[in-house]
């Protein structure tokens, strides 16, 4: 009997969870802290001060929040040192100093992500960085984008809102004249400047989209399905922003500017959203009408 009950007794020893090393974690994550303070700080005023990165402060809390959710299964996996992840973290460090050297911020603030990344599959093994691949892929979305790929970008989304805006309002029967990315109106003239491309709801929405997938599907091609989605969604909804700005400033141009201006982003910025959700539920219908023969001849 003692024999058989050491036995037993081993079995579930064996079988017991081996907790994370989170001192390693708690000390690595402060020294990167303390090594990225600079960076992290010039990035929350980025946040504060840019509002197309106003999402920036809660895609950390996200992130933490989903690792949070995966406790459990963090708790069943035996973590295992990778020296990988140390070559990683080292990368992230001479990234940085490169970085820092040629005055070049995003390479200063993915050079943290890098090292955090590695951090965790240096500590933790490739089972459990592949288990919080997605709230790290999250992470990404904190960093703004590089000024050349932005300056590249808006400018074709100027150039499309605003032939839009002009190619409808033709049709309605108010006169334009389009110069560029500025519409000359009998009222007033409106310029689509950058902050009018729809970058700003592009990010934001791509970000939404992930999270919204995340908890409200399993599925994980539903993410990126969603996220790709979020580009035309979120293209046509700023061109419609602007062309509706147009149509209200013949009847009173002051609906063109200011708060009425912010809140007509903030009511299609929601339809974008709902479109979203739409977009969500047409995916599903199309996968469960190609689901369906196939397990029936399965069957």
């Amino acid at each position: 009997m003692g024999t058989i009950a050491k036995s037993v007794a081993g079995e579930h020893s064996h079988a017991a969870p081996t907790p994370l090393p989170w001192k390693s974690l708690a000390w690595f994550g402060a020294l990167l802290l303390l090594c990225y303070a600079p960076v992290l700080y010039r990035l929350a005023q980025q946040w504060y001060s840019d509002e197309d990165m106003g999402h920036g402060f809660f895609v950390p809390i996200v992130a933490g929040f989903i690792v949070w959710r995966r406790r459990q299964a963090l708790a069943a996996l035996k973590p295992e040192t990778n020296y990988w992840g140390l070559v990683l973290v080292l990368w992230g460090a001479l990234q940085f100093m490169l970085g820092t050297l040629g005055a070049e911020l995003f390479l200063s603030r993915t050079a943290f992500l890098i090292s955090l990344i590695g951090a965790v599959w240096f500590l933790c093994g490739t089972k459990i960085l592949k288990l919080v691949a997605f709230p790290l892929i999250l992470l990404w979305f904190m960093i703004p984008i590089p000024a050349i790929i932005y300056a590249r970008i808006t400018l074709p989304l100027q150039l499309f809102a605003s032939g839009v805006a002009e190619t409808i309002l033709g049709l309605i029967g108010i006169p334009v004249l389009r110069d560029g990315n500025v519409l000359e109106l009998a009222s007033q003239k409106l310029s689509v400047v950058e902050a009018c491309s729809g970058i700003r709801s592009l990010l934001a929405l791509s970000f939404l989209a992930l999270i919204y997938a995340y908890f409200f599907d399993r599925k994980v091609w539903m993410r990126w399905a969603l996220l790709i989605a979020t580009v035309p969604i979120a293209i046509a909804a700023n061109a419609a922003r602007v062309t509706i700005t147009g149509v209200l400033s013949e009847y009173r141009t002051d609906l063109a500017q200011g708060f009425f201006h912010m809140l007509e982003g903030w009511v299609l910025f929601l339809v974008a959203f709902v479109l979203m959700i739409a977009t969500h539920g047409l995916l599903n219908r199309i996968y469960r009408a190609v689901q369906r023969p196939a397990e029936d001849e399965h069957a």
